[in-house]
């Protein structure tokens, strides 16, 4: 079984919707998938709200600090913002790395449909670049 890790600052946005999209669109006869932060932030209301519009509930996720047992044994990690990259644990040896570098929706300003189609524009990238996961 292939381990997969999804890092971001707080666990609250993009890793908890990446997380989403690894159990929806990996096998789980195949992968593990979990994610984390090197904060604790919580499960963003609208990360939720977004996932919910496509089909995907993630109101079961917490928002987790990273486990050094499981970074460790982890076959992928994928970080998905600079913050995660530059302040995670050094990536073992042998342990392939992803970076999305993506920007926090959570930090997106405007009318909440402003700032809810920020987190729907993040959602709809990560899910691609989940679903070419192999």
């Amino acid at each position: 079984m292939r381990r997969i890790y999804f890092l971001c600052t707080g666990n609250s946005c993009r890793s908890q919707i990446a997380e989403g999209y690894g159990h929806k669109f990996l096998d789980s006869k195949e992968f593990e998938v979990r994610s984390a932060g090197i904060e604790t932030h919580g499960l963003n209301p609208r990360a939720v709200k977004v996932m919910a519009e496509d089909g995907i509930d993630i109101t079961t996720q917490t928002s987790n600090l990273i486990d050094t047992d499981y970074f460790n044994k982890a076959d992928l990690i994928i970080t998905l913002c600079g913050d995660a990259r530059d302040k995670c644990p050094v990536i073992p040896a042998g342990v392939m790395h992803e970076h999305w570098g993506l920007e926090d929706p959570a930090k997106a300003t405007g009318t909440e449909e402003e700032i809810l189609n920020v987190f729907r524009k993040t959602r709809e990238i990560i899910k691609e670049k989940v679903k070419a996961i192999r």
